[in-house]
């Protein structure tokens, strides 16, 4: 073997610090970060070079989900601690779990439909729609969180501008909107027309949760007694859609007792 040929054979040594600065150039800075320490446990467990790459690259996937899941997480003002998983379907047996598993793989924010969740105060709607919205989240959806009477406000913002422009608008464009407490109060004739504008832009284009106390038949009275407008709005809500009647005990009584104990 010639000398050229055995300088062309010898492993190239690169520096961690290289390395590190060619990481962060290509935008993997969390790889470039535990570039040490999964090099020295590759050595440590003797593992192959090409299971250090995978590992690196699981590690640098792992925290980007974990960063859009938390920056997802705050844009959508969902409220904090409601997930599936600390909902008790076991105080509140009128709910069909299967079912809320099934609306936990979110084809329904993918078929863009609707969710109307009813029943009196407590019983868990605005829990189910907000632990659902973590799911659509965690399936790569986006999502925001608004109560009536600030969805309200933003829109009367925006009254005059036209619906072209405002599809930038979170309300407007996000895959899954929840809109919560609906029917706690009527709306005037002006706010209703602007709730049936957002739902008539969102008909097809986007998936709408609504919780509210109000059964059906009693829209009506909701959107500023106009039997006309409602029927429009429900037509839209509920040509595709999953409607959840809730009945049972109020979460919240439940806890007033157990403290008054």
């Amino acid at each position: 073997m010639s000398e050229r040929t055995a300088v062309r054979e010898k492993p190239e040594r690169v520096e961690l610090d290289t390395l590190r600065e060619r990481l962060v150039h290509l935008g993997l800075a969390h790889a470039a970060e535990v570039l040490s320490s999964e090099i020295s446990d590759g050595v440590k467990h003797n593992r192959a070079s090409h299971v250090v790459v995978d590992r690196l690259l699981a590690s640098e996937m792992t925290y980007r989900e974990e960063r859009r899941m938390r920056t997802s997480l705050r844009l959508s003002n969902l409220p904090g601690g409601m997930t599936l998983g600390n909902f008790d379907f076991g105080f509140q047996a009128g709910i069909d779990r299967r079912q809320i598993e099934t609306l936990a793989t979110c084809a329904f924010v993918g078929e863009k439909s609707s969710l109307i969740l009813q029943g009196p105060p407590g019983v868990g709607k605005t829990h189910l729609a907000t632990a659902l919205g973590v799911k659509a989240i965690e399936h790569g959806f986006s999502v925001a969180f608004y109560r009536l009477e600030d969805l309200l406000h933003e829109m009367r913002k925006d009254a005059h501008v036209p619906p072209a422009r405002l599809r930038r608008k979170k309300y407007f464009n996000v895959a899954y909107l929840v809109i919560d407490e609906v029917g706690f109060e009527p709306m005037d004739r002006e706010d209703a027309s602007l709730f049936f504008r957002l739902v008539s832009y969102r008909y097809r284009r986007g998936s709408t949760a609504i919780t509210t106390n109000k059964s059906i038949k009693d829209w009506p009275g909701i959107f500023a007694g106009d039997d006309a407008m409602t029927a429009a709005i429900l037509d839209r809500l509920l040509h595709k859609s999953v409607v959840l009647n809730i009945r049972g005990r109020s979460y919240r009584l439940q806890e007033l007792e157990r403290l008054l104990k």
